[in-house]
């Protein structure tokens, strides 16, 4: 087997907290296979960056980091990366801020991560880079004669053509993805985004999954990353979660909860999930004191200023339903910013009778496949999902709302807590079908797969293995 080098924005190294996400656990057991090295930032600042590479093993997966000087996080992480591109690729044009120094850190850091990186690449190792941050990193690392099979997989959606235009220089921005070998996303509609742009600016021509721009031809697939069921499933068993789970129904007093667990981020739509739960306390006051909302939202990204102003904003509206709905014995909003590991969360989902998760874009949304993951067979809970996240293509058991829509969310949370028992578990094991099959190792063979069959001298992928 092809050792595999795993390349993206920040390393997570294995632990025993139950703290990593799915993606880490995924990607660790792939490297554990392979003798392969996980290479990314440490999270350090250093004062004068030289290229200096911190190695390390931990429970059989090595990784590579180095640290970042100050401007190099300002420009490249705080600003292009997460005030550039995230809210771009989110749709919200109205949030992106273009500047130069953003672009240019971006790519100083890109070719940072080049220059440490290549020496440490054999010309038998398969690089699979990961993510929004690291876009041009394939074409730099063909700038430094590798001719290694390299695969780059986005997370976040990928927007319409006529918002992506607004980006300044972005044509040379989306051409070095076709320095790649294969590029994936999570569902067709970003990948269809993708072709568009491809075919109107930059004259490209598709044919099936793949995409020729000049004289370089990629393959671009949709592979929809999903969870550790089997493991998350377990977790719910678990006595800390089985703890949790008393705890928390001991507080609820028979009433029934509902549960959101976000970062604290604008795609999520967390103003709009508390207004669309504003609306129904206002529609059925005859549910007040039955049921309450249990919003777990740990800060993210706290030097950017619209992550301020969420923050800012959702603790004002939080305030304000709860202090016009409450009473002294109830109160309708709890409100948490803090997160928990893997297995208390999956007795909080299991504990709750609804499941809202309710972005308004995300480019999968795995907290939706956790909380169907956690259910009790038997009783499970209902899953509201917004119709924006890529989850919704799997999960088409769920209830699908338009989170801009107050009067949505307040028609489904009362649906949802009428639902029958045979429909919750008829709606439940279709979910559960699909979380199961396509899980967090099927996604990872369905891109490596594709990345290993690749024909490097024609830098296309075999017939067998593009139909398998």
């Amino acid at each position: 087997m092809s050792r595999l080098i795993v390349i993206s924005n920040r390393v997570s190294r294995p632990n025993k907290s139950g703290n990593q996400g799915g993606l880490a656990v995924a990607l660790a057991q792939a490297l554990r296979e392979s003798r392969g090295t996980w290479i990314g930032w440490s999270g350090e600042i250093t004062d004068n960056f030289t290229g200096h590479i911190g190695f390390y093993e931990d429970d059989g997966v090595k990784t590579a980091t180095i640290d970042l000087e100050e401007q190099d996080v300002d420009e490249y992480y705080n600003g292009y990366a997460n005030k550039t591109l995230w809210p771009l690729f989110h749709f919200r044009i109205d949030l992106a801020e273009y500047a130069r120094d953003f672009e240019g850190g971006y790519n100083r850091v890109n070719q940072r991560f080049a220059d440490t990186t290549a020496p440490l690449i054999e010309p038998e190792d398969v690089i699979w880079v990961h993510d929004y941050h690291m876009i041009p990193l394939g074409q730099m690392l063909r700038d430094r004669g590798h001719r290694n099979k390299i695969g780059f997989f986005l997370h976040i959606p990928w927007p319409p053509t006529r918002l992506l235009v607004s980006l300044p220089h972005h044509s040379k921005l989306v051409s070095t993805l076709f320095a790649y070998d294969v590029v994936g996303f999570h569902t067709e509609e970003w990948l269809e985004s993708f072709r568009h742009y491809a075919e109107r600016e930059m004259g490209g021509t598709v044919n099936g999954d793949f995409i020729t721009v000049g004289d370089r031809t990629i393959q671009a697939v949709a592979c929809p990353i999903g969870i550790n069921a089997k493991e998350f499933a377990e977790a719910a068993e678990s006595e800390v979660a089985q703890n949790m789970l008393r705890q928390i129904r001991a507080s609820l007093q028979d009433r029934s909860m509902i549960v959101g667990v976000d970062r604290l981020d604008y795609s999520k739509g967390l103003e709009e999930r508390f207004n669309g739960y504003a609306r129904f306390l206002k529609d059925h006051p005859d549910q007040h004191r039955k049921v309450l909302l249990t919003q777990i939202a740990p800060p993210s990204r706290g030097e950017v200023e619209s992550y301020q102003q969420i923050r800012a904003a959702l603790d004002s509206l939080a305030g304000r339903i709860n202090g016009e709905y409450s009473d002294v014995d109830w109160t309708p909003i709890r409100y948490v910013n803090q997160g928990y590991p893997r297995d208390k969360l999956a007795g909080i989902y299991r504990s709750a009778r609804i499941g809202l998760v309710t972005p308004l874009r995300d480019g999968m949304n795995l907290v939706a496949k956790e909380y169907v993951a956690a259910q009790d067979p038997e009783d499970p809970g209902v899953l509201i999902l917004s119709r924006f996240a890529g989850a919704a293509m799997q999960l088409k058991d769920a209830l699908l709302i338009n989170p801009y829509s107050p009067e949505e969310m307040s028609d489904a949370i009362l649906r949802a807590l009428a639902m029958p028992l045979d429909e919750r578990k008829r709606r439940w094991r279709a979910m559960m079908d699909s979380v199961e099959k396509q899980d967090i190792s099927w996604w990872r063979q369905c891109f490596t797969g594709r990345l290993m069959a690749v024909d490097r001298d024609t830098a296309r992928v075999e017939p067998e293995a593009a139909d398998s």
